[in-house]
């Protein structure tokens, strides 16, 4: 404690000014990174300060601040917020708590923050950031995020892709990489709109398991050659990767039922096959695909998904 605090009122004011500096000093942070989150657009949120990474306090953390977090790393909008643990726990200090960004600070540095929250949080609570940079494949003109046109980003920019050169396998991977769960329906013929700027000018040739479309071979020599926005594919996920089974003594055969947010429905057998059934079967831990049975084999049940 400094000399000159000597009365309770001294000490009143002293302790004020030793924490407002401290805030002060620990929201200046010199760096920001995002690790842990497979690229350097997505990951949990770690500050440099004296020296020193460490995390970033998940209370309170919301779109606004991923959205400064995006900005300063050149990685696009802000596409998630998780708030406690989603990227692992991190280490070392918590340099931020209870940060409160507009939106429109250029550094995270630059946002409210309470100073250190080792006090408040622990690890289980760092928060994290997901930037549409972080993601190769986008949805987009369509009801809901799994669902709509195909966008690749490629150079630096969205193009669409032709319906001809898009298939089951192309539709498992975007589905994964968008956390869509599997696909319900490929549509043709720019059913979700016509989009802008450039068409793709590869074949995808997705083997059905990449966690993100660039990961997927390409092939330059395209099928079909004409190809213009009123081709552009699009794509309807099943909206959530919960899935099951029903009206069966069993768990790995019966009616196929998706969840999309609350709600359980049935899938159009029109386009169901196979391959559709086998990405199903890996992932309720069933093994593949014996056999797609007729329609209402299993009984009716409504509403449907797609």
């Amino acid at each position: 404690m400094n000399t000159w605090c000597r009365t309770r009122r001294e000490m009143e004011m002293c302790l004020t000014f030793l924490l407002l500096s401290s805030t002060l000093t620990l929201t200046a942070a010199d760096s920001v990174r995002l690790v842990d989150g497979g690229s350097r657009c997505a990951g949990r949120v770690e500050v440099l300060h004296e020296g020193q990474w460490g995390t970033v306090c998940g209370y309170n953390w919301d779109m606004s601040d991923a959205a400064v977090v995006c900005g300063e790393l050149h990685c696009g909008e802000a596409v998630d917020a998780p708030q406690y643990g989603h990227f692992g726990p991190g280490s070392g200090p918590i340099w931020m708590d209870d940060v409160g960004c507009s939106g429109s600070e250029s550094t995270l540095k630059d946002c409210r923050s309470q100073g250190r929250g080792d006090l408040y949080c622990s690890h289980v609570h760092d928060a994290g950031v997901t930037c549409s940079a972080h993601r190769k494949s986008r949805l987009t003109a369509g009801p809901h995020r799994c669902s709509g046109r195909v966008e690749v980003l490629h150079g630096g920019s969205w193009s669409t892709v032709c319906d001809g050169d898009f298939d089951q396998q192309d539709a498992e991977v975007v589905c994964r990489e968008l956390d869509c769960g599997i696909p319900v329906k490929v549509l043709g013929s720019a059913a979700f709109g016509r989009g802008e700027g450039q068409v793709w000018t590869e074949e995808l040739q997705c083997r059905g398991n990449e966690s993100d479309i660039s990961l997927c071979p390409i092939s330059s020599s395209l099928k079909h050659s004409n190809c213009s926005h009123h081709n552009d594919v699009g794509l309807i996920c099943s909206g959530h990767t919960e899935a099951r089974l029903v009206n069966r003594s069993d768990s790995c055969s019966g009616r196929v039922e998706l969840q999309y947010l609350s709600e359980w429905g049935t899938v159009c057998a029109v386009g169901w096959d196979m391959r559709a059934a086998d990405v199903l079967c890996a992932q309720l831990d069933c093994g593949s695909a014996v056999a797609v049975v007729e329609v209402d084999w299993f009984g009716r049940e409504w509403p449907h998904l797609g």
